[in-house]
């Protein structure tokens, strides 16, 4: 595939502080990216500097095949041909909703700009309220305007920085899904900023996990979390703990739940004492295992109910049952391990 944004070796700093370092990384043309990180990492400096707000100490900013950002050099961000969607959706107060669509277009009459305007409120999903300010929609409708007016542009690249925390958790996920199949069938390369990994693994097509002004792991969601590259990344995706282990083969740890074995190999000696990652899904229920944990705590979530069962070696593991599994605290139940892909790391 086609590299659209290309990333390489970029340094910024806020006085005299390193906020990223040393970040390489590239987005396909038509692909959605998110950069994942907890608060402070540097992901949503990326953004800024790339939609040209902060310079770069090191390092170049392309954008297809054309130079945005190096040291000494900064294209402006009205040339950059970008859209941005913020936090806070940064909509004009004073100009209702058609207004905010169109006041992104350039270069087109105003016959032009009203026929895209109302196209695009028609795919966000918005016509019927071409006429209304902000302030008399829902965090929900603000964002798909502001989505709009950023599509208004024809941006090559789409920027959307934490676009979905200020909504209630089921929008945030219906109206992800929604973005994500609008931005896909139009082609749209996209990179998102977000601390939620439920988000950036549902939109994201790569997801780079940041830390301390770097990139850990740059991946798909699904080896983000089945093969995370450190620890860091092990603790912060997913639920999960960890229990400690001896290697007996490349491929399978003793453990005081029994012998595990996954589905690759590891370069330590026979013998070597490690950490294996131990996650909801990988603890199943079964009434007729001998291996047995006492449920201490229990979390209804819809579907699922995710139990904290204490071990005979006191440890706790987590597992997610299926709803209609419900036990009581206090209840022992039967578990197997389904850890299919073992992770380890050398013990700490």
């Amino acid at each position: 595939m086609e590299t659209l944004l290309d990333i390489k070796d970029i340094e910024c700093r806020y006085h005299r502080q390193t906020v990223v370092d040393g970040l390489t990384f590239h987005v396909n043309k038509g692909n959605i990216a998110c950069l994942l990180g907890p608060s402070g990492c540097g992901k949503t400096t990326v953004l800024r500097a790339i939609a040209g707000f902060e310079p770069l100490l090191r390092g170049e900013i392309r954008l297809d095949n054309r130079s945005l950002s190096r040291p000494g050099y900064l294209l402006p961000p009205h040339k950059r041909r970008l859209g941005m969607v913020f936090q806070d959706y940064a909509l004009f107060p004073h100009m209702d909703v058609n207004g905010n669509v169109c006041f992104g277009i350039r270069g087109k009459s105003s016959s032009e700009k009203q026929a895209i305007a109302a196209q695009l409120l028609e795919t966000v999903g918005m016509a019927q309220f071409d006429k209304r300010y902000p302030h008399e929609l829902s965090g929900g409708q603000q964002q798909r305007v502001a989505l709009a007016r950023a599509l208004a542009a024809q941006p090559v690249l789409l920027l959307l920085d934490e676009p979905f925390s200020n909504l209630d958790i089921d929008l945030r996920e219906r109206l992800g899904i929604e973005i994500r199949d609008l931005l896909k069938a139009r082609g749209i390369t996209t990179l998102l900023v977000t601390h939620d990994q439920h988000e950036a693994f549902a939109l994201g097509d790569q997801v780079g996990i940041m830390n301390e002004g770097r990139i850990l792991q740059w991946d798909t969601p699904f080896n983000i979390y089945h093969e995370p590259a450190n620890r860091f990344i092990a603790d912060f995706i997913g639920q999960g703990v960890f229990l400690k282990g001896t290697l007996i083969t490349s491929d399978s740890v003793q453990t005081e739940i029994g012998i595990i074995q996954g589905d690759r190999a590891y370069p330590w000696p026979p013998g070597s004492e490690v950490d294996i990652l131990l996650r909801p899904d990988d603890i199943v229920p079964d009434p007729q295992s001998s291996l047995r944990g006492e449920i201490v705590q229990k979390a209804f979530k819809g579907a699922e109910i995710l139990y904290t069962l204490k071990l005979s070696t006191g440890n706790k593991i987590l597992s997610l049952f299926p709803s209609h599994y419900h036990h009581t605290i206090g209840e022992t139940v039967g578990i197997r391990i389904a850890a299919d892909h073992l992770v380890a790391f050398p013990l700490e």
